[in-house]
C-alpha cells in the first residue's frame, strides 16, 4: 500500500484574548463612534458601533439604551423595547433605560405597560418632567381606548376614529389601532382609507389576520365578494380562531349564494320566489351597504313586474338611501313613477341621473319624462271622457254620448246652484274633450304634447251646446222632459 505523505497546513494565528479591561476599552470607543453618527442623525451607522459595543461589552446598560435609542428613532420600536428592556435587567436604577421602555411600550399602544416604567422612573427622579408628561400621555391613550371600545359597541365609528387618530399621534406603531381604525373606516364606507392603512401593516407583516380581515372587509363591502372570501380564507389559516373573519366569510358566502339564486329565479320568470329570495338575502347583513342596495334594486324591478308600483318605488328609494349614485336604481324609480303619473318625481329622478351621467339615452328619458309633466298639467281629455290612449273613433263617440248625457245641465236643473255650476263645468270639459279627441289633427296635436291654444285653437270660446246639438241633430232629435221633480228621462223624436 502506498505512503501517504503529511501536508503541513498554515493556521491563523489566534488572537490572544483581550482582558476585561481591553473589551472595555473597545466597547467604549465603539460607543463614542456611534454617538458621533448619532449626532449626525445616521442612525443605521449609530446603530452598528453601538452594536460593535455590545460585542466588546454585554454588562454595559448603556450600550443597549444607547442603540435602543437608535432603533427608536429607527421606528423598529419592538426591537428597541427588546434593548430597553435587557438595559434596565442589568441596572435597575439606569432612568434612561426605563424611559427608553416606556417610550417603546406607549408607541407600541401598551399604555398600562408604559405607565408603570414612566411611574419607575418618577421614582428614581421625582423631578423628571419628561416622564411626569408620559404619564399623562399614556393616561390620554388608555382613555381613548376606553371611549372608543364603548362607541364602537354604540356603532359610532366615526367617533372611534376620531379616538383612534388621537391615540396615534401617542402611539404610532401601535397596529392594534391602526386595524381598530381601519375596520371602521370600511364600516362607515371609507373604502380605500380603510385599505391603505391595512395595506401599509401587510407591507410589514404579510401573515397579519387583522389587516387580511380589514382587506376582505372592505372588498366584501364594495360587492366583490368572491374576492372578499380569498381575503378571509387566509386570515383564518393565519388565526383559526379569528371570529370577525369567520362570520365575514359566512356571511359573505350566503350573500352571494341567494342573490344569485334570486337572479336565476329572475331569469326564469318565477317573480314570486326571486322576491323571497332577494328579501331573504336583505336579511343576512344589513351592514352590507352596496350589496344591499342591489338588491332592493332587484327587489324593486321585481315587483314592477308584479305590477307592485308602489312597492317597487319604495325598493328603489331604500337602495338611493344606501348609495345615492347608484343610477340603475334613479332609473327604475323614475320609469315606476311615470307608471304611476307621479311626473315630477320622474323628471327629477332623470335630472339626476343626466347630471351624473349625460348620455344620448339618458337626455331623451328626461325630454321624454318632461314631456309627460307638461301634458299632465293640461286637461286629460282621455280622463274626462273615461276612455284609454288608444280608444277608437266609436269608443270616444260612445263615452261623449254617455257622458254629455250624465252632465247635460237639463238634467240637473232641480239641484242646487252649487251642483248645477259643477255639472255645467264638466259639461263643457266633455264637450272640449270630445272636441279635440273626435279630430284626428286635433287628437296628433294633443298626443304630441304641443299647446292647442298655441296652435290657435281657443278652447275656451266654443259652445258645449252646439256641440251636444250636433252631435245629436238628425231625424228624432233629443230633448230633456220632467217625469216628477227632480227626475228626466230622455225623448227621442
Amino acid at each position: 500500500m502506498a505512503a501517504t505523505a503529511d501536508c503541513d497546513v498554515m493556521m491563523a494565528p489566534e488572537e490572544p484574548e483581550r482582558s476585561d479591561e481591553e473589551r472595555e476599552r473597545e466597547a467604549e470607543a465603539c460607543k463614542e463612534k456611534g454617538n458621533v453618527f448619532y449626532a449626525k442623525k445616521d442612525y443605521n451607522e449609530a446603530y452598528n458601533y453601538y452594536t460593535k459595543a455590545i460585542d466588546w461589552s454585554r454588562k454595559n446598560a448603556s450600550y443597549y439604551g444607547n442603540r435602543a435609542a437608535t432603533l427608536m428613532m429607527l421606528s423598529k420600536y419592538r426591537e428597541a423595547l427588546e434593548d430597553a428592556q435587557q438595559s434596565v435587567r442589568l441596572d435597575d436604577a439606569f432612568v434612561k433605560g426605563h424611559q427608553r421602555e416606556g417610550k417603546c411600550h406607549l408607541s407600541l399602544g401598551n399604555a398600562m405597560a408604559a405607565t408603570r416604567c414612566f411611574q419607575k422612573v418618577v421614582e428614581l427622579e421625582p423631578k423628571n418632567e419628561q416622564a411626569r408628561k408620559e404619564l399623562k400621555n399614556a393616561a390620554a391613550v388608555l382613555e381613548y381606548e376606553r371611549i372608543a371600545e364603548a362607541d364602537f359597541e354604540k356603532r359610532d365609528f366615526r367617533k372611534v376614529v376620531f379616538c383612534m387618530d388621537r391615540s396615534l399621534e401617542l402611539a404610532p406603531a401601535c397596529h392594534r389601532f391602526k386595524i381598530l381604525k381601519a375596520e371602521c373606516l370600511a364600516l362607515l364606507g371609507r373604502y380605500p382609507d380603510a385599505q391603505s392603512v391595512a395595506s401599509d401593516i401587510l407591507r410589514m407583516d404579510a401573515t397579519n389576520a387583522d389587516a387580511l380581515y380589514v382587506r376582505g372587509l372592505c372588498l366584501y363591502y364594495e360587492d366583490c365578494i368572491e374576492k372578499a372570501v380569498q381575503f378571509f380564507v387566509q386570515a383564518l389559516k393565519m388565526a383559526p380562531d379569528h371570529q370577525k373573519a369567520r362570520l365575514a366569510c359566512r356571511n359573505a358566502k350566503a350573500l352571494k349564494a341567494k342573490k344569485e339564486e334570486g337572479n336565476q329565479a329572475f331569469k326564469d320568470g318565477n317573480y314570486d320566489l326571486a322576491h323571497r329570495l332577494y328579501s331573504e338575502a336583505l336579511c343576512i347583513d344589513p351592514n352590507n351597504i352596496k350589496t344591499n342596495a342591489k338588491l332592493y334594486c332587484n327587489r324593486g324591478t321585481v315587483n314592477a313586474k308584479l305590477k307592485k308600483l308602489n312597492e317597487a318605488i319604495e325598493d328603489c328609494t331604500n337602495a338611493i338611501k344606501l348609495d345615492d349614485t347608484y343610477i340603475k336604481a334613479y332609473l327604475r324609480r323614475a320609469q315606476c313613477y311615470t307608471d304611476t303619473e307621479l311626473y315630477e318625481e320622474a323628471v327629477r329622478d332623470y335630472e339626476k341621473v343626466y347630471q351624473t351621467e349625460s348620455t344620448k339615452e339618458h337626455k331623451q328619458l328626461l325630454k321624454n319624462a318632461q314631456l309627460e309633466l307638461k301634458k299632465s298639467k293640461r286637461k286629460d281629455y282621455y280622463k274626462i271622457l273615461g276612455v284609454d290612449k288608444n280608444a277608437s273613433e266609436d269608443e270616444i263617440k260612445k263615452a261623449y254620448r254617455k257622458r254629455a248625457l250624465m252632465h247635460h245641465p237639463d238634467r240637473h236643473s232641480a239641484a242646487t246652484a252649487e251642483v248645477q255650476k259643477e255639472e255645467e263645468k264638466k259639461f263643457k270639459e266633455v264637450g272640449e274633450a270630445f272636441t279635440v279627441l273626435s279630430d284626428a289633427k286635433k287628437k296628433a296635436r294633443y298626443d304630441s304634447g304641443q299647446d292647442l291654444e298655441e296652435d290657435g285653437l281657443n278652447m275656451g270660446d266654443f259652445d258645449a251646446n252646439n256641440i251636444f246639438k250636433a252631435f245629436f241633430s238628425g231625424p228624432g232629435g233629443f230633448s230633456f222632459e220632467a217625469s216628477g221633480p227632480g227626475n228626466f228621462f230622455f225623448q227621442f223624436g
